[in-house]
């Protein structure tokens, strides 16, 4: 996906950075105008330890075709990776315009100290509600990058199989759930419920084999903070009892295998916070569009949410009454990789967006240019003010050709 990224920004650059022609009113006749792209300037991208090059590289992308000089900040929960990619970038970019700082809170907060032109910052909202707050001494503007609880609704009228898998890929082949755009939970009817559980330990078993905490195909947690925070969200008394499959865990090794709930309850901590991880709860509903009433009722916006099915009205209201950063319907993660749609969240899961052209866009000022001759000075502009120069003045600002006639009839019998 970055590599596609680097290939569409060396493809398109030039187009996108033409000047973009725009129409203009009889208020200037006769003129042109344009709408003309330019960098911000000095840009700061402080990146996740999740997707620790992707979701570094893939934002520097969009801020070198734009033209700024951009400061990396990569994740210190992933040390390796933050080490190599700061010697790979001394290396191989331009290291008057590009540095990548490392380092934890102490060199994070050094740097939101500073000044930016632009700040994109990914990771979780506690962060960002500091990056944001740095950001507004110098009315610097964000890009917010974030998470939630991203639901997947499932209907009965599907193809089970099909939808389990996908699911799956979406979850647990995502970094075993480690992943902004992971399904959280999942929503279904009663009558369904069994159906899909019985689906999962087929397709699962299928996938990662009996014993999945010797899958080759599973990744770890990324540290035991992380694996402590997981296992209390397991270990709550009114949801260990919930768990329909797996539930395995090997501390030592930072591993736990991919587990389902089924009814859990909605007060329960697991259901409270982005789980960001292989635990994955059921909620059953009598009727597949209570689902939405139930996503409402979690008061947030996540940043992505998902859909199965094949009724043509469940998926219109779903378009059209979910709000979320980003909807797929039948499928799951997937519209990360369609560089012609942006990436981004809505309320609590972000702000701002970016991908493809949307990252050269997220990383420039449109600046609006008016062209104008000699030629066509209208005498209506300047005082003295009499009620016939106001009339017409007023008909030309509203550009209506009827208006403008009817005016300059007007100030002609006058």
């Amino acid at each position: 996906m970055l590599k596609n990224s680097c290939r569409l920004a060396l493809k398109e650059m030039n187009h996108w950075m033409m000047p973009e022609k725009a129409k203009t009113s009889l208020t200037t006749f006769p003129s042109s105008a344009e709408i003309v792209s330019e960098p911000l300037g000095v840009v700061l991208v402080i990146s996740a330890w999740n997707y620790p090059f992707l979701l570094s590289l893939d934002p520097v992308v969009g801020a070198i075709s734009a033209g700024n000089a951009i400061v990396l900040k990569p994740s210190e929960m992933a040390p390796a990776s933050s080490s190599l990619l700061a010697k790979l970038v001394a290396d191989y970019l331009d290291s008057s315009c590009i540095k990548v700082v490392e380092g934890a809170v102490p060199e994070t907060s050094a740097l939101l100290e500073q000044k930016w032109d632009k700040i994109l910052y990914t990771g979780n909202g506690r962060v960002a509600r500091i990056v944001m707050a740095a950001a507004a001494k110098h009315l610097t503007p964000v890009v917010l990058e974030l998470g939630g609880k991203s639901p997947v609704i499932v209907d009965s009228d599907i193809n089970l199989k099909v939808a389990t898998r996908r699911i799956i890929v979406g979850k647990w082949g995502c970094n075993n759930g480690q992943a902004c755009i992971s399904p959280d939970y999942i929503i279904t009817t009663k009558d369904y419920a069994t159906k899909l559980v019985d689906s999962f330990k087929c397709e699962l078993e299928r996938f990662y084999g009996k014993d999945p905490l010797e899958s080759k195909d599973l990744s770890r947690i990324v540290n035991s903070n992380h694996f402590d925070r997981l296992s209390k969200l397991m270990d709550e008394e009114k949801v260990s009892s919930k768990i329909v499959h797996g539930g395995q865990r090997n501390e030592q090794n930072l591993q736990i295998a991919p587990t389902i709930f089924l009814d859990v309850p909605v007060n329960s901590l697991i259901m409270k916070e982005e789980i960001f991880g292989p635990l994955l709860p059921i909620i059953t509903v009598d009727n597949v569009e209570h689902s939405f009433d139930l996503i409402h009722s979690s008061g947030g916006k996540p940043l992505a949410a998902y859909l199965f099915t094949n009724n043509k009205k469940l998926k219109r209201k779903f378009v059209e009454t979910v709000s979320a950063g980003g909807l797929i319907v039948n499928d799951t993660a997937v519209h990360l990789a369609i560089h012609s749609l942006p990436f981004g969240g809505v309320g609590e899961s972000g702000m701002g967006s970016y991908h493809g052209k949307f990252s050269f866009d997220a990383f420039s000022h449109k600046k609006a240019v008016l062209y104008r001759g000699f030629a066509g000075d209208a005498f209506l502009r300047y005082p003295p003010y009499t009620p016939g120069k106001l009339t017409l003045l007023q008909a030309f600002l509203s550009g209506s050709i009827v208006g403008i006639i009817r005016a300059l009839l007007r100030w002609f019998w006058a």
